[in-house]
């Protein structure tokens, strides 16, 4: 079985190469862009957070990558072949070097891909768990062997589990990797200062050098979506990859601004503790009949258009509508609170039922649990709100230290990329400690065929019994809103929401 369907040559935007000396020769500008929180740690096999995703984007190139079609375009590689359906062949650009001068090459893929499957702590692992070894045919050729045909395995390839680093840096600096990491991508490491910026500077000798046209990108983490826009308006910043579903008439009228808006491939969830710790033992975790009750007494529509102006799309599955994965039977269920205190009846508990929900310090998300709060109280629930900065809600969901958390995920073009993940039993993200054996044998089988109405099917089953479950409460599919000057130029929307360099121009 042979498929190649990758060419060698990039699909990245590039500028002419006639202007290449001429931006040389001159200084280019700096792109301030405002993140909605900031990043986790800085290095791809451990890292968790969307934000630390845009910054990777200017930071570590991948194996491949997806376009605005979500179609697996080369970066790195150059292209691909399925030599039979367990057994993957990448080729790679020859000539490509790291930010520290040593060589991208097969060797360095090998390393990475091992470091992404067996380091302490990774968050790649349930990515590419059914690789089986990897093996260096020559410098610019590997060959991927799996346990088992995987239809998802070569996506997973476009985000973070195809990162590749440094193995000198990163064997030199072993967990302190994070702190000054090293890849291929179009900006090399500068600083950090926690909480106020990160700071990349133009690589030279990237192997699309052509594509940039940035001297330097300076990334501020601005939690406060006001405070974001108002640092856009103000012209400290140039791009804001969040804007406010309520500020975007404010951006559109003003004549120094532009703002693309475009649907995204993730969700926003509610985490709820079943197995994950002593903070499951509670009545919302140990009896799905109040997480049911919970359920019914949030209505997602009302949410929605009370916090987000109506613009993103209630759900009550981890997959978007314009998915060919998507379960149209699996629908969010319409608020009956006389059901939802019908069932808090049923299962004896003690009212009103304290639930504590763990959301991020952000304006948004702060109203979103007011709202839920609200509405709850109705039913029969006490919601006790904990702000907490995202990172260490992250690191607290880790721990299981939570009972019901308020966190969102970017998405993947591959359903599976939502899926495992969170519901396979074991799975890195799987937070609430969900499992169930019904679940891993449709996720596993779902991997092993290609066929799409086969999948499809798999993923329908999945997502009604994750539904009946509740280990996740699927609230809403989000927009991609992004701000930025009218300076700027290049942008080219993808649905994963990542802002990449490729190609951006920003007149000084």
């Amino acid at each position: 079985m042979r498929h190649i369907l990758l060419v060698a040559t990039a699909t990245a935007a590039i500028l002419s190469p006639a202007m290449a000396p001429r931006a040389m020769a001159e200084e280019l500008p700096t792109l301030r862009i405002g993140l909605a929180d900031d990043a986790d740690l800085l290095d791809p096999t451990v890292a968790r957070t969307f934000v630390g995703r845009i910054v990777f984007a200017g930071l570590c190139d991948k194996l491949f990558d997806i376009n605005e079609k979500l179609e697996i375009v080369p970066q790195l590689a150059t292209g691909y072949e399925w030599a039979d359906s367990k057994t993957l062949i990448i080729n790679l650009r020859s000539g490509v070097t790291f930010h520290d001068g040593t060589p991208m090459d097969a060797a360095a893929v090998k390393y990475s891909l091992e470091r992404h499957l067996t380091m302490q702590g990774s968050s790649r692992r349930g990515e590419i768990a059914g690789m089986e070894r990897v093996e260096v045919v020559n410098p610019t050729t590997v060959r991927i062997v799996l346990k088992a045909p995987s239809a998802p395995f070569l996506s997973q390839l476009t985000d973070r589990a195809g990162m590749i680093v440094s193995p000198k840096a990163a064997e030199a600096a072993g967990k302190d990797f994070a702190l000054h990491p090293v890849c291929a991508g179009p900006f090399k490491f500068t600083e950090r200062v926690p909480q106020d910026r990160i700071v990349l500077d133009r690589f030279p000798g990237y192997w699309n050098a052509p594509a940039i046209q940035l001297g330097r990108i300076v990334y501020r983490p601005i939690p406060d979506s006001s405070v974001r826009l108002a640092n856009l308006q103000a012209g400290a910043l140039d791009m804001a990859e969040r804007i406010a579903p309520n500020d975007v008439e404010t951006v559109r009228k003003d004549p120094k601004l532009k703002i693309t808006m475009y649907d995204g491939l993730g969700y926003q969830s509610i985490n709820l503790n079943i197995a994950h710790g002593p903070r499951a033992q509670t009545p919302l975790g140990q009896d799905a009949r109040v997480r049911k009750a919970f359920e019914l007494s949030i209505d997602r529509e009302a949410l929605v258009q009370v916090v987000y102006n109506g613009m993103f799309t209630p759900v009550a599955q981890a997959v978007p509508p314009a998915s060919p994965f998507y379960a149209p039977d699996v629908k969010p269920r319409p608020r009956d609170v006389a059901e939802a205190k019908r069932l808090l009846k049923e299962a004896g508990v003690k009212l009103p039922v304290t639930v504590t929900l763990t959301v991020a310090n952000m304006p948004d998300t702060r109203q979103t649990g007011e709202v839920i709060q609200s509405m709850a109280t109705e039913a029969g629930f006490d919601v006790k709100i904990q702000s907490v900065e995202f990172a260490s809600g992250l690191d607290a969901a880790d721990r299981g230290d939570f009972e019901a958390y308020l966190v969102g995920w970017s998405g993947r073009a591959d359903a599976d990329g939502n899926l495992w993940n969170f519901l396979h039993t074991g799975a890195p993200l799987n937070y609430p400690g969900y499992s169930n054996k019904d679940v891993d044998t449709w996720l596993e089988q779902a991997r092993g065929v290609t066929d799409v109405a086969a999948r499809r099917a798999l993923y329908a089953k999945v997502a009604a019994q994750s539904a009946q479950d509740l280990s996740i409460m699927y609230l809403y599919i989000p927009k991609t809103i992004v701000g930025m000057s009218a300076k700027l130029a290049g942008f080219k929307p993808v649905p994963d929401g990542i802002l990449r360099p490729q190609g951006m121009t920003l007149q000084k």
